[in-house]
């Protein structure tokens, strides 16, 4: 399977925390060809079962949300604008001037507008959501009959192929981990494992991790890996807890996640070769661990991440290397994993 084709896939449809059923159908159909795989209209979310799936099995998770972030309709002006509010937390500083697409009765194109330099008394900051506006370059009715308050807009751009093996797109975050799911699913397909291996692509984990929530409660599985994007350094960062593109996925160390597969997953990658770095967190992960770790009685849990630059902006960078390592780990451990009931 080819990696970059997969990302770009998965990363071009439309998927907006509690929109995300465009981009989740086509992840579903993607996971068709390894077992049972259903989108759920209710949760928003895709649940999969692997192939050989038995009862009798203890069964291991495998996470990645499949939302992106964006913004939602707030106001419509009677001229024709639109007032939006962050749906997620997308980096605002990247907001004027550009181009946006909005999901209304049809898909529309607009731009956000922008004050000249030569008017604006101070351009030294970044613009708030509350200050800006998109103009859709029609009419007041026009716009009120076509777009809808709740609607959703992004700033979409197709993946691209940076020096060597980086790519760059909007939605990588979290789209790359679910790459990186698939293509372990990809190299587990002629293989038996003695646990099940059950995938959760969960809805809204970037307006707070609701998609994982009711997922994990469905799923009841005895382990989870929460895969997911964390922070590359980029150029001037201290570098202190900041991962590498292209050194391999990021383990999880935090009070929050469990030791035991921290160590598991650190002694696999070890042994098979396979590059990894460390990501120490003092608390909360902020990823979908938090909310499985909770549910029920509690399920041990650990985050996998792949380092990403430019985080919640529409130009976000991961290395191909990175995802496709990241499959390994997990496919590692699904094979190796010994669950103690």
């Amino acid at each position: 399977m080819n990696t970059k084709e997969l990302l770009s896939k998965l990363t071009e449809p439309m998927g907006v925390s509690g929109c995300e059923c465009c981009a989740a159908k086509i992840a579903a159909e993607l996971l068709q060809p390894y077992g049972e795989a259903k989108y759920d209209p209710n949760s928003g979310c895709v649940y999969f079962k692997r192939s050989h799936w038995n009862d009798d099995k203890p069964t291991v998770l495998l996470d990645a949300h499949i939302d992106e972030v964006g913004m939602i309709v707030t106001y419509i002006t009677d001229d024709g604008f639109l007032k939006v509010a962050p749906c997620g937390s997308p980096d605002a500083r990247c907001l004027l001037a550009q181009q946006v697409t909005v999901y209304g009765n049809e898909k529309l194109f607009g731009f956000v507008t922008s004050t000249p330099p030569h008017l604006e008394h101070d351009n030294t900051k970044a613009a708030a959501f509350d200050d800006i506006y998109i103009d859709l370059g029609i009419s007041g009715e026009r716009a009120k009959y076509l777009v809808s308050l709740g609607d959703r807009v992004l700033i979409e751009n197709k993946l691209e192929t940076l020096s060597g093996s980086r790519v760059t797109s909007k939605a990588l975050d979290d789209r790359s981990g679910v790459a990186s799911i698939i293509l372990a699913l990809d190299i587990l397909k002629d293989k038996s494992t003695d646990v099940n291996i059950a995938v959760l692509l969960s809805s809204q984990e970037e307006i707070g991790e609701r998609g994982a929530n009711m997922g994990a409660y469905n799923i009841d599985p005895d382990m989870a890996i929460a895969v997911d994007v964390s922070f590359a350094k980029t150029h001037c960062e201290s570098g202190e807890n900041l991962g590498i593109l292209g050194r391999g996925p990021m383990i999880g160390l935090a009070p929050s996640l469990s030791r035991k597969m921290s160590e598991d997953l650190i002694m696999l990658a070890e042994s098979n070769g396979i590059p990894y770095q460390l990501e120490v967190m003092e608390g909360k992960t902020g990823t979908n661990a938090d909310i499985i770790g909770v549910t029920r009685g509690g399920i041990p849990s650990v985050t996998v991440s792949i380092p990403e630059k430019h985080m919640h902006t529409p130009v976000e960078i991961v290395d191909i290397n990175d995802v496709e390592s990241t499959a390994k780990l997990l496919a590692k451990f699904c094979e190796s994993v010994y669950v103690d009931l």
